[in-house]
């Protein structure tokens, strides 16, 4: 097979077909729910944490699908879109539960004047975790991602809410109206909160992800069920593989090389994605692939491990 490049550094312009995206790469995003393959033990993990209505930690290495699992179980038991929370360093427990634009509604004010009718709700909107605490016959569906980058007081923060499901929007506990409908997270819907006080019915099916960068209090962990993703064995990644991509016999045994030596190299200490042997295995199966020596520099790039720049 030859390498045809798409760009070729010559500064000349040209109509280039640049194929079909991987998979895992066409937008709007489409949920992966059925490529996802649970390794041995989640299932009973998952069914723990909505047997018991506890957060689910789950704990692995970059790549190891962590995040989409909740993909497959709000597929699967219609729970709905999920909300997602992305944690930084940065993030706040009252960021997540709502937010509230103080001094655009005093800018409103001043613009309006005594014509304004001064209603609060466009100014207040709610958060993926008070999303997921409304009350609703069925619950939604809450990935709190990367949780191990949060601030050091944000687990304990959390521990509240998590036991007792509800929260309290304090400018409307005070507002003159006792009810008001609020903008969801996810969208334009707006829910009606009472006298500013939230509170779930069906406790949210949360899942929270961990690089186990760091530890956490015994007394978060202790309301969470935790899972640990394995570490990835030649025969699950060739599952993981053929649930993403067509393979065809001809180029299985150049594919079963590749799953091999990665294995291998995880098995070193290499810090390493399986996204990034999806990656390597799309470039090599595709109708433009690289030739033998092209393709070692590209594998290179792809399969570059993720502690080192």
């Amino acid at each position: 097979m030859t390498w045809h490049p798409f760009y070729v550094g010559d500064g000349t312009p040209r109509d280039v077909d640049l194929g079909e995206p991987p998979p895992w790469r066409r937008f709007p995003r489409q949920p992966l729910h059925r490529e996802f393959q649970p390794p041995p033990g989640l299932i009973e993990a998952v069914n723990a944490a909505l047997t018991l209505r506890r957060p689910l930690l789950l704990t692995g290495a970059p790549g190891s699908g962590k995040s989409t699992v909740i993909e497959q179980v709000a597929k699967e038991l219609k729970l709905g879109t999920v909300l997602r929370w992305h944690i930084t360093s940065r993030s706040t427990l009252a960021d997540a539960l709502y937010r509230y634009d103080a001094l655009g509604r005093i800018h409103a004010q001043r613009l309006e004047g005594d014509r304004g009718s001064d209603d609060i709700a466009p100014f207040l909107r709610l958060g993926p975790l008070g999303t997921a605490l409304l009350p609703a016959k069925r619950p939604r569906a809450l990935l709190i991602d990367e949780i191990d980058k949060s601030d050091l007081d944000l687990p304990s923060d959390l521990l509240d809410v998590l036991e007792r499901g509800e929260f309290e929007i304090s400018e409307l506990a005070r507002y003159r109206e006792d009810v008001v409908r609020i903008r969801e997270s996810d969208g334009d819907a707006r829910s009606q909160v009472v006298k500013g006080h939230v509170q779930c019915e069906a406790f949210p099916f949360i899942v929270m992800t961990s690089n186990g960068e760091r530890d956490f209090p015994a007394a978060f962990l202790r309301r969470c069920i935790r899972f640990a993703m394995p570490m990835p064995t030649v025969t699950s990644l060739r599952r993981v593989v053929a649930a993403h991509l067509q393979i065809n016999e001809t180029q299985s045994g150049a594919i079963d090389t590749l799953i091999t030596t990665f294995v291998e190299r995880l098995a070193g200490g290499e810090s390493l994605a399986v996204d990034q042997l999806l990656n390597a295995v799309h470039v090599l199966t595709s109708t433009q692939a690289p030739d033998e020596e092209d393709a070692r520099h590209v594998l290179e790039l792809i399969l570059h491990r993720l502690s080192h720049a």
